[in-house]
This record gives structure tokens, C-alpha cells and sequence, in this order.
């Protein structure tokens, strides 16, 4: 999938490096025989070309990158991982609709990281 219109594919090599120089991450996993996968590519790229200057979006095929798939321990796919500023924000299976990843978007952008960094401090003290 590489090169296909803004979503990026994605090695271990490549990853720190995505996550640390973006403010925002999707990261979708997937695979070549996940027919859930093909269809949830569509929806992906439509939403990808909609915030391409805001947002990168990128994919991980778990075939050939089992390592990411293991460190985010991926069970099933697709699974959508979503960063912000190098903070896990979201992380769930399954495919979705125009509406709902644009949403997910929507609340990427505006998600308060003080607030997210100050909730992951109380659940690890």
C-alpha cells in the first residue's frame, strides 16, 4: 500500500521516527487476506485525503511487521492505533464508518494532552 494517495506505509524502521516528528498518528494494521481490512482501506484513504495537512496518517501490514503488531499487541483486524504527541490516545479493532473515523479525528485534534498526561500520572502512582 505504499504510495497509495496520503497513507504511508509503514516498517519498525520507520516508526519511532513517524511518531516522534508528527503531532498526530493514525495508524491502521492490517493485512493482505483481511477482506474487513480492504474494505476499511477505503474509508481510510477517503478520510486520510481530508485532513492530509493536519493529521498523517499511516499502515502497518502485520504480516510483514509483526514486531509493531506484537509491541501493540494486536489480536485482531483491522486495529486502529492513534497517537498524540508520542501518547497511545485511542486503540481498538474492528472497521468504521466516513462519520465515525472523522469524528475520531475531530476528537485527535482537539484532545487536551495536559489532561491526558495528568490521567496516565494518577493510574501509574
Amino acid at each position: 500500500m505504499a504510495g497509495s494517495g496520503s497513507v504511508q506505509s509503514v516498517s519498525s524502521a520507520q516508526f519511532e521516527a513517524l511518531i516522534s516528528e508528527n503531532e498526530i498518528v493514525f495508524l491502521d494494521f492490517w493485512a493482505e487476506w483481511c477482506g474487513p481490512c480492504r474494505e476499511f482501506a477505503k474509508v481510510y484513504e477517503r478520510v486520510a485525503s481530508q485532513y492530509e495537512n493536519q493529521v498523517v496518517f499511516a499502515k502497518v501490514n502485520i504480516e510483514e511487521e509483526g514486531e509493531l503488531a506484537e509491541i501493540f499487541q494486536i489480536r485482531s483486524i483491522p486495529h486502529l492505533v492513534v497517537f498524540k504527541q508520542g501518547i497511545v490516545i485511542y486503540s481498538e479493532p474492528g472497521s468504521m464508518r466516513d462519520s465515525i473515523l472523522k469524528e475520531l479525528v475531530e476528537q485527535a485534534i482537539q484532545a487536551n494532552m495536559d489532561e491526558v498526561r495528568a490521567e496516565l500520572n494518577k493510574d501509574t502512582n
